[in-house]
């Protein structure tokens, strides 16, 4: 898990780049591409580095999932309000 996260930083993107070739569609040899150089932490902080993103991962994906149920709870409220189901009655009215 940390591999993935660490191959797509900055540092390892700017090296993959300058080894590749191609305009519209880039391609990387194997050889080119093993020819990377990462410098790794050790293995238990690795470990606690996946453990954080993956935490991070899990949360964003739980606000997606929030975000996308209030978008459509405002969608059908919104079509309640626009066919006439539901209707809005202010205080003032509504104690008259």
């Amino acid at each position: 898990m940390f591999m993935g996260y660490y191959c797509n930083t900055m540092i390892i993107n700017a090296q993959k780049a300058s080894k590749g070739q191609g305009d519209a569609v880039v391609h990387i040899s194997a050889a080119a591409l093993s020819s990377i150089t990462a410098t790794l932490p050790p293995l238990p902080e690795q470990t606690a580095i996946a453990a954080v993103l993956s935490d991070m991962d899990a949360e964003l994906a739980a606000l997606a999932a929030r975000r996308d149920k209030t978008h459509a709870l405002k969608q059908a409220m919104t079509q309640k309000l626009l066919t006439g189901r539901t209707r809005l009655v202010s205080p003032e009215v509504a104690h008259a």
